[in-house]
């Protein structure tokens, strides 16, 4: 995968596909056409708050793409990661970014991004909550933070330096298991399965890109992934992880072969054209649009509906306006 042509492209789109199981694990629908509007800001309604805890899911998976491997494997570093808690003590490393760069201390810029950043998904976990019910009472919809959090967390780093001399999928199956059954963040939604992903590339694991755990686990019954006993739920965990590591495989060959077939279609080009760049973003995105198209490759929305008849994608809507492309 590090090697692949398509890798940066696969792995953008990797990202909505994961948003989207994860949040279908914890029970919540959303349309993955949905999430991809929203997030290039061309939604076709008002959000809900569905899309919103998504978005914020999504938002999370890039920055944690963006830190070095194993960042967040402690209890500042994950904190730092959901915005909440205090920052690191100045004896504690500065959260490193993976192109080497401080998110703390002399980087003034990179210190304010992480803020912009922290402020972002507090405002985007308000918004999601902003139409459930509030009372004193719990209601069963809204979960409370614990009150030994940081004890949980702690136990749950305890865990993963037990663990250090284990082989790294082993080690990341336990991980999950035991952030599953300590619960330590209620709140924060498929947290634990990008932790367990930045687990494999701290491991050397999966070096090329942030693993996708959801979508294998998607497949594994939910008496088993939800089991009382410890190790039916490791091994539940583990054959998930083996279902979505061959499903990526097989994904990412399919989209390779597309991309492919596509620049044979279009043969030899200008150096102007726009079109082998839209045949890298339509690899990178699950969907475009005229407004998307236009404005990633800097052409008119007319232009932009003609490269696509061009290249001949498929039509996904079914509508009249407000279309949108893809390649199956």
């Amino acid at each position: 995968m590090a090697r692949s042509p398509i890798r940066d492209g696969w792995c953008a789109r990797n990202r909505f596909t994961e948003a989207v199981s994860s949040l279908l694990l914890d029970g919540t629908l959303v349309h993955l056409e949905d999430l991809v509007l929203h997030d290039a800001g061309l939604d076709a309604r008002a959000p809900s708050p569905e899309l919103t805890r998504a978005h914020a899911h999504l938002r999370r998976a890039r920055r944690l793409v963006a830190l070095l491997p194993g960042a967040t494997l402690d209890v500042a570093g994950l904190l730092a990661l959901v915005g909440r808690g205090a920052p690191k003590s100045a004896g504690a490393e500065p959260l490193l970014l993976a192109d080497g760069t401080e998110s703390e201390g002399d980087d003034a810029w990179a210190t304010t991004l992480g803020e912009v950043d922290a402020l972002l998904a507090r405002t985007d976990r308000l918004l999601a909550r902003a139409a459930l019910p509030s009372s004193d009472a719990s209601t069963g919809w809204v979960r409370s933070a614990r009150p030994d959090r940081d004890e949980r967390l702690a136990r749950w780093v305890a865990e993963i330096e037990a663990t250090r001399d284990w082989p790294a999928t082993l080690a990341a199956a336990r991980a999950l298991v035991a952030w599953d059954l300590a619960d330590p963040l209620p709140e924060e939604e498929g947290l634990g399965r990008l932790l367990v992903a930045d687990l494999l590339r701290a491991r050397s694991k999966v070096r090329s890109h942030l693993v996708d755990v959801s979508s294998g686990l998607r497949a594994i019954q939910p008496e088993r992934r939800r089991h009382g006993d410890p190790l039916v739920r490791l091994q539940a965990v583990l054959d998930g992880m083996a279902l979505g590591a061959a499903h990526a495989l097989e994904d990412h060959d399919r989209r390779l072969t597309t991309r492919d077939a596509l620049q044979r279609r279009i043969g030899p080009r200008r150096s102007s054209s726009r079109l082998p760049q839209l045949v890298e973003l339509v690899i990178a995105a699950p969907l475009v649009t005229t407004e998307t198209i236009a404005g990633t490759l800097g052409v008119t929305p007319r232009a932009a509906a003609g490269m696509v008849a061009e290249l001949g994608l498929r039509e996904i809507t079914g509508r009249g306006r407000f279309r949108a492309w893809g390649i199956s």
